[in-house]
């Protein structure tokens, strides 16, 4: 049995684990599909690169609000496509060739199952391997997760896995799933020419977000997509390209595509868990304490495996920590998830950090909030926005920010500063009041929310 001091199991943030610390030690990776992970193949960064496509796109078809006169003739899905993972493949195959050339890392093309604490079988395409390990990380993220009716039904649907690679859009595309990915993804392939249809079993979209922003949210994309709400997927039925769906209400929806999106699962499951002595939670997620560290002793884990908010941010923050922690085993550091950043790329875009109102209410919380809107603003006149806002929640007194919520362009951008008061505990007054605000720029808006908590 081959011997390491160190194997990785997951080359997307585990593959970050392996730095040049690591240089005197005997180090290996196994990956058994994207080096790179699914941010960098099926995740954040192509949908983001088709997102923002489709503002183009959608920039060029308005072009009329602002006297400027522009016809969007195309857009050429297949090219944009291409040019996208003509990128994204090279920077997949360059960390694994990079790899494969360093003399201290060997890497396993395949898949890990635990055998014994810390002992693993790798199956790739050229057989069986088992391998030992002084120390694990296992940082295997997660996947889509496939309702029984879908499965049960055996005709062809994507995920977010598979859909930005296909050939063409759909006619008319049906998304089962109403949360970030659905919303992103609907928002490309109706700038790209498909119709719409989003099957939801919540009465808004985006149901995890603040109740201002998904109520606003839903009531915004009415008018480009069809919505059916408080809706279940019952059965899957038609033929390939012809697809039939039934809901729980007995209606059905026409479509040649589906798309499922209705959430993500950890591939705990794969892994054979329990031989190596390593808890999951009920949801399957691997159980780690503060400082990564597993319930067996010398592995951890790091990602959509393990963690409770599944970004890639967090996995390259946990990667962090594992990585000190591995070196430094008597000064151990810890992730913190208390005050996670998180956006949604679509129109319009959409950023959060912290408590939403409805969970201020649902623990009791004392609060206060601040509104402002994008068209109270200068450069929301020059936008010509009449529905991007911010929001904001305080505590009463203190003025310690609790949570914030930004639905407009550049969202993600402005919701920096809130983020950066919130994690370092500078009060709302503070913030609105010590720094300057550029004018007449959009944090302008950000500065009047804080304003309108009348701390």
């Amino acid at each position: 049995m081959r011997h390491h001091d160190l194997v990785v199991i997951g080359a997307g943030s585990g593959n970050a684990v392996i730095d040049d610390s690591f240089a005197d030690l005997d180090v290996a990776i196994v990956e058994e599909r994207w080096f790179g992970g699914t941010c960098l193949n099926a995740g954040c960064i192509p949908s983001k690169m088709l997102a923002y496509t489709a503002h183009v796109a959608r920039t060029v078809r308005e072009a009329g609000t602002y006297d400027v006169d522009a016809d969007l003739r195309a857009v050429h899905w297949r090219e944009a496509r291409d040019r996208i993972f003509a990128r994204l493949d090279v920077e997949r195959d360059e960390g694994r060739t990079g790899r494969e050339q360093q003399d201290a890392v060997t890497v396993y093309e395949g898949t890990a199952r635990f055998t014994g604490p810390r002992t693993l079988r790798i199956e790739g395409v050229d057989g069986a391997v088992d391998v030992s390990a002084g120390q694990i990380v296992v940082a295997v993220g997660g996947r889509p997760v496939v309702p029984g009716p879908v499965v049960e039904a055996g005709l062809p649907y994507e995920t977010s896995d598979t859909v930005m690679r296909i050939d063409a859009p759909p006619r008319h595309l049906a998304i089962l799933g109403g949360g970030y990915i659905a919303a992103e993804l609907a928002d490309v392939f109706a700038e790209t020419g498909s119709s719409v249809t989003i099957v939801e079993k919540e009465e808004h979209l985006l149901g995890e977000q603040d109740e201002t922003v998904r109520e606003r949210f839903t009531d915004l994309v009415r008018s480009r997509y069809e919505l059916r709400l408080s809706r279940e997927l019952t059965a899957v039925g038609g033929r390939p390209g012809a697809l039939r769906l039934t809901l729980d209400d007995g209606s059905t929806v026409e479509s040649d595509m589906l798309l499922v999106a209705v959430g993500r699962l950890p591939n705990s499951d794969r892994l054979n868990l329990r031989a190596a002595g390593i808890a999951t939670h009920d949801d399957g997620r691997v159980i780690v304490d503060r400082h990564q560290r597993t319930t067996a002793e010398g592995v951890f884990a790091l990602g959509d495996i393990c963690s409770p908010v599944a970004l890639k941010h967090v996995a390259n923050r946990e990667a962090e920590v594992v990585v000190h922690n591995l070196r430094h085993p008597d000064d151990l550091i810890a992730a913190d998830h208390e005050l996670v950043p998180a956006a949604v790329f679509t129109r319009p875009q959409i950023a959060s950090v912290g408590a939403t109102e409805q969970d201020c209410r649902g623990r009791g919380l004392d609060y206060l909030v601040g509104t402002a809107g994008y068209g109270d603003v200068a450069y929301g006149w020059a936008m010509e926005d009449t529905t991007g806002f911010c929001k904001v929640l305080a505590e009463p007194g203190t003025g310690r920010l609790l949570g914030a919520h930004i639905m407009g362009p550049q969202a993600p951008t402005l919701i920096q500063s809130l983020v950066l008061a919130a994690t370092l505990g500078i009060d709302a007054t503070t913030l609105a009041k010590s720094p300057y605000c550029i004018h007449p720029a959009l944090t302008e808006v950000v500065e009047n929310a804080l304003l309108d908590l009348d701390l």
